[in-house]
């Protein structure tokens, strides 16, 4: 049985919204921890209670929230992507490389976007959750991810 826990109702208009542009730098096909870019972005801002959304601007990358104790967990996960989408599946794009089309596949996957409940000041994330943006190309690349925060400051 699921039991509905309200939160106190703001009445107020939303008093803000603020964006800022993520650059970050990946080593190859893996997982990067933004949390704490993101956090950094909700302090900067004086964010209270509203939503953070974060967007990856890639098409061959992609964000997820995840298990942040245990790496073999993000391992587990390439295996995963690995299996539905391998690199030598005879894919027609491959202008970029044998890793291209399977990058592809992993974002549509796992999706370019999240909605994450900012509840005084702090995202309203789970014990063992972190914001990661997932590299599902082989070698290094820059990625941008836009982060957006509507909603009331203590400002």
């Amino acid at each position: 049985m699921a039991r509905l826990q309200r939160s106190p109702a703001h009445r107020a208009p939303l008093d803000t919204h603020a964006e800022c542009r993520l650059e970050v730098t990946t080593a190859g096909q893996g997982f990067t921890d933004i949390t704490r870019e993101a956090a950094a972005f909700l302090a900067e801002i004086g964010a209270r209670d509203g939503v953070l959304v974060a967007f990856c601007r890639h098409t061959s990358a992609s964000l997820t929230l995840q298990e942040n104790a245990d790496p073999d967990v993000q391992r587990d996960l390439l295996t995963a992507l690995d299996r539905l989408a391998p690199q030598h599946a005879g894919w027609v794009h491959d202008s970029e490389g044998p890793d291209d089309m399977p990058a592809h596949v992993r974002t549509l996957l796992s999706g370019v976007s999240l909605a994450i409940p900012v509840s005084a000041g702090r995202l309203a994330l789970g014990t063992w959750q972190g914001l990661y943006l997932i590299e599902h190309r082989l070698a290094a690349h820059r990625r941008e991810v836009v982060l957006a925060f509507t909603g009331h400051t203590g400002r």
